[in-house]
């Protein structure tokens, strides 16, 4: 990863941003995002909801790049609804999965490992979700991450911000930080944005836990 110049690594620079932005529009949180004169992508689960940064993030860049890690553990209400989503938005996506195949994993462990099943699911993690987001980012060595990251849904992401500093180097940027589950609803409404009802991420297992893409160093 690039080294990010130092004038965003400041922590007074961070306090700053975030009291710019905390009344801002999930638009506007992008705008500002794009405007840094960084790398940029924007990253989606295709999950419930997931739509809402898409349509911000498009609307700020219609070119940025969309990371989708395809864990290839998704139902088929997510892949039915992240078609649509690439079509109507007119994504820019990439897509990134897994170098073994679903089949082979599952051969491998058996199936989707449980928490209780430490060392498994710690390498099906990262099988599945953090080396297809290291590949990503060595493409695409970005200076600046929006995610749909949201201070509600985990007790770690509730200790960030809207701009914080990623330990990879990055400024994370979540437009949708502050908002509410029926915010994201209301948005989607609004702009006529389709998002699926049936989502399961097998790195998590349970709600409320972290999939590790924020918590990686």
């Amino acid at each position: 990863m690039s080294a990010l110049p130092s004038q965003f690594t400041d922590p007074a620079f961070l306090a700053t941003v975030n009291a710019e932005l905390r009344d801002q529009s999930p638009q506007a949180i992008c705008r500002w995002a794009v405007s840094l004169g960084l790398r940029h992508i924007v990253t989606t689960s295709m999950g419930v909801n997931a739509g809402a940064t898409l349509h911000a993030a498009v609307a700020a860049d219609p070119d940025i790049p969309v990371v989708w890690i395809d864990t290839g553990f998704n139902l088929k209400d997510t892949y039915v609804t992240a078609d649509r989503l690439a079509e109507q938005l007119a994504l820019n996506l990439h897509v990134y999965s897994p170098i073994m195949t679903s089949e082979r994993i599952n051969a491998r462990l058996g199936g989707i490992p449980t928490l209780a099943e430490q060392e498994q699911h710690r390498w099906f993690t990262h099988a599945v979700k953090l080396e297809p987001f290291q590949r990503a980012l060595a493409e695409f060595d970005p200076g600046v991450w929006i995610t749909g990251i949201r201070a509600e849904e985990t007790a770690h992401r509730a200790g960030l911000d809207i701009v914080t500093l990623d330990k990879r180097g990055m400024l994370k940027v979540a437009p949708f930080f502050y908002q509410t589950e029926q915010a994201l609803e209301n948005y989607l409404l609004l702009h006529n944005v389709p998002t699926c009802r049936h989502y399961f991420d097998p790195t998590k297992i349970e709600s409320g836990r972290e999939c590790g893409l924020h918590t990686a160093d």
